[in-house]
């Protein structure tokens, strides 16, 4: 059950872990060079201006949205921190054989950054500053980029892959791949209003085990799955506190009881953890007497969505939900 736990743990971005102790892209453009494109000149959220002589095509990432949102964009990085976990968590945007791991997000390698040649460095806002420096000091040009705010997450995760694109000069592909999500928004929520599902109230969650006590975290408004379920004309049933950068309260069976009738519950485990929700919930007698289980309005997502994700998970979600309220 520890290991759920853990799981759950390194599948956080990495401010949460820490607080808390589509389609895979071709990348063939971006390794026969041909990112066209002069000189960049983009301010990070330091307010630090980063200059570089042309779109950067050697990039390493510290933070998963990075890698993920590089990925979508067609720019597989040449490195990236929690390598051999990242895979496990994204399904639809994933990193080749040729993809360098850097350690952990918490704790990246100046060592084996620097050996990856990087162009450009982009960094959390949450990563070590040391790093950030160590790396500053021998002019490699380091972007650093918030990925939370709980009062617009969806429009924050836009930002930034605008952002990097710009970067990469990549900035048609980030007008395509969002546009698509905002049509995709606009297209379900339509679908959903002319369901049995119109005006339904919805949950999102994921929960870990250890021993008999299970955990279930709710990802209320201010969460990136949030403001995409309410893009489709939903609206939240959790009202229970959340933590103000990511929308994020957790709860145990009982507190489900809160959600009151006719709520659609999604939920989510990452690919190679056990389902707590099928598995363990399913034998807790609270959980069965829930309204949204004995109605069968209970939404299992395909594994490797990653909630904290770019466009490319956003967009699963997205779908996933669509689908599971209209078939």
């Amino acid at each position: 059950m520890k290991k759920l736990h853990s799981l759950a743990l390194i599948g956080l971005p990495l401010a949460l872990a820490l607080s808390a102790c589509g389609t895979s892209e071709t990348t063939d453009d971006a390794k026969s060079g041909d990112n066209a494109g002069g000189p960049v000149s983009i301010t990070d959220s330091r307010g630090e201006k980063i200059e570089l002589d042309s779109p950067a095509t050697r990039v390493v990432s510290l933070e998963w949205m990075q890698t993920e949102a590089l990925v979508s964009l067609g720019v597989m990085p040449v490195a990236h921190a929690d390598g051999d976990a990242y895979n496990t968590w994204v399904a639809n945007a994933q990193v080749d054989d040729s993809v360098k791991d850097v350690g952990k997000r918490a704790e990246p390698s100046f060592t084996e950054i620097m050996k990856a040649d990087p162009e450009l460095v982009i960094a959390d806002s949450t990563s070590p500053e040391a790093i950030v420096k160590q790396l500053e000091d021998k002019d490699v040009p380091v972007l650093v980029l918030d990925t939370a705010d709980g009062t617009r997450q969806l429009d924050l995760m836009k930002e930034n892959v605008k952002t990097i694109a710009e970067a990469v000069g990549k900035t048609d592909k980030a007008d395509k791949i969002i546009g698509d999500l905002d049509a995709s928004l606009d297209a379900g929520k339509k679908a959903i209003a002319e369901s049995d599902a119109a005006g339904a109230k919805f949950a999102m969650a994921d929960g870990w085990a250890e021993g008999a006590t299970v955990t279930i975290r709710l990802f209320g408004e201010g969460s990136l799955m949030s403001d995409l379920a309410e893009g489709l004309g939903l609206k939240n049933a959790w009202t229970g506190e959340v933590d103000k950068e990511w929308g994020l309260g957790t709860t145990d069976p009982e507190g489900l009881t809160k959600l009151g009738d006719d709520v659609r519950f999604f939920y989510n485990s990452p690919v190679e953890a056990e389902d707590v929700f099928g598995d363990e919930l399913a034998k807790n007698p609270i959980w069965n007497k829930l309204e949204f289980v004995t109605s069968d309005h209970l939404y299992p997502l395909e594994k490797g969505v990653w909630t904290f994700g770019g466009p490319v998970s956003a967009q699963e979600f997205v779908d996933q939900v669509v689908a599971d309220l209209t078939k």
